[in-house]
């Protein structure tokens, strides 16, 4: 039986690598999407990738409470309800400390953890009406451990991780599930700006984590999966 059939998802960041993994593996899957992103021209590749209709597509910044609102009135003007949200938009600002800009940090700060607020504020009602939901996001493992040059980032995911652990505590008990996956180093475009040495061969493929985020869509309607690791062999970091 195909749990995710005929199931309404909004994908966030979908015109990321994993973002873009996730929309073709769960549109085979036969779930209704909506897909949002910043670059309009990934995003029809996309849409046009996973057979979503252009009404279902939405070009928004959502580290922006105008952005937020807008993807509100577009989703719910297409989509009956929400079972699942796969918050995958995000950045990365890796400098050392004393080279970080107020506005690296904020733009940091809003893209990874501002929109992801937003978002459970906007959507979650829905899912309390609906009695079932399913929220993902992907604090990744600078969301547990700290790196050198990461102050920006790992203080968004931080961040993330406990404004997920805190919406846990207020709708545990309930059919509305908060799934964690922190992945370790992935593969995709997060790297290709970042001067760091590192073994991209040797990193998780976003496809991978796609796969990942696709298997936790289906958590069983009685429990639920809070939190997910998947690291590369070589770099198990918790």
């Amino acid at each position: 039986m195909n749990v995710l059939r005929d199931k309404n998802i909004l994908i966030t960041g979908a015109t990321g690598g994993i973002g873009s993994g996730v929309a073709k593996l769960l549109s085979a899957s036969g779930a209704r999407l909506f897909i949002t992103g910043r670059n309009a021209q990934k995003l029809k590749v996309v849409a046009n990738d996973c057979g979503i209709p252009e009404q279902r597509i939405l070009v928004a910044d959502i580290s922006t409470a105008d952005g937020v609102h807008t993807l509100q009135q577009q989703y719910f003007s297409q989509m009956e309800g929400i079972d699942v949200l796969v918050n995958a938009a995000g950045i990365g600002i890796i400098k050392p400390v004393e080279q970080l800009t107020a506005s690296d940090f904020m733009q940091s700060i809003q893209t990874n953890v501002y929109a992801a607020f937003m978002l459970v504020q906007t959507f979650l009602p829905a899912m309390k009406a609906a009695g079932s939901g399913l929220i993902i996001n992907i604090p990744g493992v600078l969301g547990k451990v700290p790196m050198a040059g990461a102050a920006a980032y790992c203080a968004s995911k931080y961040g993330l991780m406990g404004l997920m652990q805190c919406v846990r505590e207020e709708v545990k008990r309930t059919p509305i599930r908060i799934t964690n996956l922190i992945l370790g180093g992935t593969n995709s475009a997060f790297w290709d700006t970042i001067d760091m040495k590192v073994q991209r061969e040797k990193m998780i493929s976003a496809e991978e984590a796609a796969k990942a985020i696709w298997f936790l869509c289906q958590q069983p309607a009685g429990g639920v999966v809070n939190e997910m690791v998947l690291q590369p062999f070589n770099h198990q970091a918790v």
